[in-house]
């Protein structure tokens, strides 16, 4: 798999994705976000030019953005995998990537803000630990430093998950899957670079 910075928010990269394809397709047509992008080895990717309505098909795509109130953090926005390869751990290596490169620019932190147990789990393996902290939108908000994976505390590990369980909107199978993995407890952690591997 290739890793492939498109550009940070500075850049005005837009992507255009099928929304039956990938959540949060919009999200990524906008302009005030940085975008990298995982493809398959060999894979071609190009911007398609704006007036025409093609589409572009990475394997997982990011979107990015400097912290307004904190200009040592970059915020990781949207992460999108494309359905059919969802569960390969295409996302986690995905944000290990940018968190390497926000490294390189001198970014002291990265966050992202996530709403289910799969993600919450899938980042504390690239390093990332909940902060206690919640957005307005029912997200739990999870950090790192941008140079090494963030210390993980067992019981706010749980906590994170239990937070997760309470909500109404779970399916069996979300609410299984948080209940198995506050019993096991943190995931070990594989802090390398992709590009690195």
């Amino acid at each position: 798999m290739e890793f492939r910075l498109l550009g940070w928010p500075e850049d005005d990269v837009l992507v255009r994705l099928d929304h039956r394809a990938y959540a949060y397709a919009g999200k990524f047509a906008m302009s005030s976000t940085g975008k990298a992008v995982a493809l398959d080895d060999g894979q071609r990717f190009r911007i398609p030019d704006e007036p025409k309505r093609e589409y572009v098909a990475p394997v997982g795509i990011v979107a990015f953005s400097e912290d307004r109130t904190d200009p040592d953090a970059l915020w990781l926005r949207y992460v999108s995998v494309r359905r059919e390869r969802r569960r390969e751990g295409v996302g986690p290596r995905l944000c290990a990537f940018v968190v390497a490169r926000a490294a390189d620019r001198g970014y002291e932190r990265v966050r992202i803000a996530v709403n289910n147990a799969y993600s919450y789990e899938a980042l504390h393996k690239v390093g990332f630990a909940w902060t206690g902290r919640e957005t307005g939108i029912a997200e739990l908000v999870l950090e790192r430093p941008a140079d090494g994976p963030a210390a993980v505390d067992p019981e706010r590990y749980r906590a994170g998950l239990a937070t997760i369980a309470e909500r109404d909107d779970l399916d069996d199978a979300e609410r299984a899957f948080a209940s198995r993995k506050r019993e096991c407890g943190p995931p070990p952690v594989d802090d390398a670079d992709p590009e690195d591997t």
